[in-house]
């Protein structure tokens, strides 16, 4: 079988996309090298010349799409050249249009086929937005590229974790998108993807929406009214789902193995306890040294994962940008396009 190509799309290049690309690709090297999988990076050759200058790393050679097919080690697809400078650090139009040509290229890609995933680095959505493009990020802009709508957000930091019923919205907005409907899917698709990941028959944890899952509706019926019928019936049907689980211990059960993912109700729920764990903090100047994480995609006809941070332009151009959520990333997506049993 031949191996498989994955996309990685560069993001805002006044971020770190392009340094963390670049470190990705060559700690990759050997890999690729073997022919285990292939790599392409869509985005700007200018942005990832001038990364590699400050890293001092080589290159990949630039392609066209017509050498996509039989690819070995790496490469760069380019986008269509910037019309503006773009700066380390600054947020502006042009690299929220570069952000969004790179991943418009690498989905048409995947959904002919060419590719067989999509790792996406970070993007901004103020320069996303400056540039007309009015997507809150990269699921919803997946989602409008592929014609789907329900898709998840997953987040996970080795076997932690957590699919989201919600994610950017104002939390006034959630008990009102956290219908039966919604977290069916959100259930149905988390366990598929666990399945395909080698999970035969996985355990589901569905957070509470309120304080003490409600506390026998002191704090809100929602979790008694909605959640609770819903798990029953998956439960009737031989499934392993629990809850609703009160979102102060369902994710301490679930680091301690008791669940293979959590199901959270909103953004924040599930964010903090994954990037808690994934973050590595120096406590002497505490700065972040390293990342570790990945934001994968539910419910696309295309494997998409992603980097767990975002286009830390504080650090844009300073070589000191971790790469490791980039190469988790990786691996997840070869995961994903492993045929079920191969992992």
């Amino acid at each position: 079988m031949q191996h498989p190509v994955l996309a990685i799309t560069l993001g805002d290049p006044a971020g770190i996309g392009p340094e963390i690309a670049l470190k990705a690709v060559a700690r990759l090297k050997d890999r690729t090298d073997a022919g285990e999988f292939a790599l392409v990076v869509i985005g700007d050759p200018g942005a990832l010349g001038r990364a590699g200058s400050l890293l001092s790393l080589p290159l990949p050679p630039v392609i066209t799409e017509g050498d996509l097919p039989g690819l070995v080690g790496a490469a760069i697809l380019p986008t269509p050249a910037p019309q503006n400078a773009i700066q380390w650090g600054e947020i502006s139009a042009a690299g929220g249009e570069q952000a969004y040509q790179a991943v418009a290229i690498a989905t048409r890609l995947a959904l002919a086929g060419t590719v067989a995933g999509i790792v996406t680095a970070p993007l901004n959505k103020e320069a996303l937005h400056m540039a007309g493009h009015d997507f809150p990020g990269h699921t919803e802009l997946l989602a409008s590229l592929t014609g789907v709508t329900g898709s998840v957000m997953m987040l996970a930091h080795g076997d932690f974790r957590v699919s989201h019923v919600s994610t950017h919205c104002a939390l006034e907005e959630v008990p009102k998108r956290a219908t039966t409907d919604r977290i069916r899917r959100v259930i149905d698709l988390t366990l598929a993807t666990l399945r395909q990941l080698g999970i035969d028959s996985p355990r589901i944890a569905v957070a509470a929406l309120n304080p003490h899952a409600g506390e026998g509706g002191i704090f809100g019926r929602h979790d008694i009214d909605v959640t609770e019928p819903l798990v029953r019936d998956y439960v009737a049907r031989g499934e392993r789902i629990f809850g609703p689980v009160p979102g102060d211990t369902v994710f301490v059960k679930l680091r301690g193995g008791d669940y293979d993912a959590v199901i959270a109700m909103y953004h924040d729920q599930g964010h903090i306890p994954v990037k808690l764990l994934g973050f590595s903090v120096d406590p002497a100047t505490g700065r972040w040294t390293s990342l570790s994480g990945v934001n994968v995609t539910l419910g696309l006809p295309v494997i998409r994962t992603s980097v767990d941070h975002g286009t830390a332009f504080d650090i844009a151009g300073k070589g000191t940008a971790d790469e490791t959520s980039l190469i988790e990333a990786v691996d997840y997506a070869l995961q994903l396009a492993a045929p079920k049993g191969a992992q």
